[in-house]
């Protein structure tokens, strides 16, 4: 084994730690920990080997993203879906989906990690739900491909089993038996979850949504993550389309009808969790359900702003996601951060959220969505997951506050990202990866996918 490197990142342009401490002086980094933050003006009191100077940077603990569908990347600015509300738009998109196979679906998990990677995401979470008769082994492809571009995974084995005929959204084609659906998930935490601390691969068992699976499935699979202390993930209170098909069909409202199928606790996280009323919030407070906010999503389908500051003050960790690329047209966490500070300002006035609570949305707050501990934050112990941009282009000329100056003047492009101690991304490009190769790749499956889907 290669000794570790010892790596000081030097007084930065500015820091975000996610925690106050001082740390003006920059990180220094052995393997895969962070082992001491530098005071201003101060030296290291630990030896290092090598020093990066980050006096041109901001430094971030790197970005975590929460929720995702990276099979989307393959569908954005789709004619045919634009202009349309959640369902109309999933009943367009589930026949071009349902064609979904290996190769295409390798080429847009490449696509999605390259984008979160280069936009400062050190953390991914997938939501694929989605398993053709031709791709059960969808997840399998992103563990390897995760590994191999060096990013930090929270997968999640969403499922389907209420197909069309039964009442449901999605096509018959792309659902499955409880049986199919249990014994995989089984068999994918026992192959790739890993809940050691620095973990690379994490599982967590992730039922679509209320309209798309059985409370059977919901509940089957809560004793399933219970037996095998996994998270567990779902669609919730995304629409108030989704509001009415719970209530029609299971009499209850979503909260309710969380806890009817014993998803309602802290190893439980939501995407969207728009509407809630207020007696819910306290609910999903006191149980300590994690809430991911997807800001571009809701906008672009009009779903509506999720309240995030009531949701904390209650007790609820909330994180950030970009949600499906085709919801949201790309894959860009730095820019996701960006959104989540302005849309909560248009909820709570723009005096109460800052950039400093959207960067915590998106770095500590996510890592606790996750139930992680050990990714987050700048600290001594921490993963070594850092995010470092530059503010040389003309946006940011005359900005005072860097930091602030990050969200504010709308960076997009991480210049160095380190995950685990290693360099992802240097000057801007991905490291050992060619990303224009990764791009045509990637659009002639979209290409292919589409053509499919017409034919």
């Amino acid at each position: 084994m290669a000794a570790e490197i010892t790596t000081w990142l030097a007084n930065p342009l500015a820091i975000y730690t996610a925690n106050g401490e001082n740390a003006g002086g920059g990180v220094v980094v052995s393997g895969n920990r962070i082992v001491e933050l530098v005071a201003s003006n101060r030296q290291p009191a630990t030896q290092y080997e090598t020093k990066v100077d980050c006096s041109d940077q901001v430094l971030l603990p790197g970005l975590i993203n929460t929720h995702h569908h990276f099979y989307q990347t393959l569908t954005r600015a789709l004619p045919a879906a634009l202009n349309k509300e959640l369902f109309p738009w999933l009943k367009t998109l589930y026949p071009v989906w349902a064609h979904l196979d290996p190769e295409v679906h390798r080429a847009a998990t490449k696509l999605a990690l390259a984008e979160l990677l280069l936009s400062g995401c050190t953390t991914a979470s997938d939501h694929h739900y989605l398993f053709p008769q031709n791709l059960t082994d969808a997840i399998d492809h992103q563990v390897e491909i995760g590994r191999n571009m060096g990013v930090r995974l929270a997968l999640t084995r969403g499922s389907m089993s209420l197909g069309e005929d039964a009442g449901g959204l999605p096509p018959n084609s792309v659902v499955q038996t409880e049986e199919q659906i249990l014994q995989d998930s089984e068999r994918l935490i026992a192959s790739y979850h890993d809940s050691a601390e620095f973990s690379m691969s994490q599982i967590a068992l992730a039922p679509c949504s209320p309209f798309s699976v059985t409370p059977e499935i919901m509940r089957d699979t809560a004793k399933l993550a219970a037996k095998h202390q996994v998270r567990l993930h779902t669609h919730l209170a995304e629409t108030l389309d989704e509001e009415a098909f719970c209530e029609r069909t299971f009499g209850l409202r979503m909260v309710d009808y969380l806890e009817s199928v014993d998803w309602l606790g802290p190893q439980t996280w939501l995407a969207h969790g728009i509407h809630f009323n207020a007696q819910e919030i306290k609910r999903l407070g006191a149980a300590g359900t994690g809430v991911c906010h997807c800001p571009s999503s809701n906008m672009m389908l009009a779903s509506g702003i999720c309240q995030v500051l009531d949701l904390e003050a209650a007790g609820s960790p909330v994180g950030l996601g970009v949600d499906g690329s085709a919801s949201n047209d790309c894959s860009n966490m730095i820019q996701e951060v960006r959104q989540a500070m302005y849309i909560q300002r248009l909820r709570y006035g723009s005096s109460k959220v800052s950039h400093l609570d959207a960067l915590r949305w998106g770095t500590q707050g996510s890592a606790r969505v996750l139930g992680r501990s050990d990714i987050g934050e700048l600290a001594v112990g921490k993963a070594a997951d850092i995010a470092l941009f530059k503010l040389d282009e003309p946006r940011f000329s005359g900005a005072h506050d860097p930091l602030a100056a990050l969200l504010l003047c709308g960076a997009h492009r991480a210049e160095a990202v380190m995950v685990n101690g290693e360099w992802r991304v240097k000057s801007g490009q991905l490291v050992d990866l060619d990303i224009e190769e990764i791009m045509f790749e990637h659009k002639q499956a979209a290409v292919s996918l589409v053509a499919r889907a017409t034919t």
